[in-house]
């Protein structure tokens, strides 16, 4: 399995874990014992098509950058999984969950730089700088429905769902 942008920390909570390989731009931030770890961009992966039985990926497209950027992230996923789950937040969902505050995310831009240090739990628990601000709003590109659509054409859509509401998407490839 290939956790793509993933941290070892999250495989901790299994009892029992597959071989695992996990692929991150940066190092880990301590020995991830028994795992396998490769720096590297998920948009050029250095593997082998179908090199994994399993992509995993979990709310990563949506920092990955522009449109490009995600169609080559998606293409990658596709290239070296034969089978994949790729999770994304939902643009649609009233809370940005990156910031847990309601709404935010739908207010242009510059709005939203002026609130993101004041009046958002993100905000108010970082204290980023004003480029950190402008590092936030240019690294996080939430995705809807179509888009997932789009970039996972092989993939079922599967939709994770809060009070009803879709909070989460997920493009799932399942063996033929």
């Amino acid at each position: 399995m290939l956790d793509d942008g993933g941290y070892a920390y999250y495989w901790s909570y299994f009892a029992k874990r597959p071989r695992l390989t996990i692929v991150n731009l940066e190092p880990p931030a301590q020995d991830p014992q028994g795992i396998d770890w490769v720096i590297a961009d998920g948009r050029q992966l250095p593997f082998r098509d179908g090199t994994f039985d399993i992509v995993f990926s979990n709310s990563v497209i949506e920092h990955v950058g522009d449109t490009a950027s995600r169609q080559s992230y998606a293409r990658e996923v596709d290239r070296v999984g034969q089978c994949y789950y790729v999770q994304t937040p939902n643009y649609w969902f009233p809370v940005e969950p990156h910031l847990m505050t309601p709404l935010i995310h739908f207010l242009p831009m510059r709005v939203q730089r002026k609130l993101l240090r004041n009046f958002t739990l993100w905000g108010i628990l970082v204290r980023p700088t004003p480029e950190g601000c402008d590092d936030f709003l240019r690294d996080i590109r939430l995705l809807d429905a179509g888009e997932v659509r789009s970039l996972f054409p092989k993939a079922k859509l599967w939709r994770e769902r809060f009070m009803g509401i879709t909070k989460s998407l997920i493009a799932v490839k399942q063996p033929d």
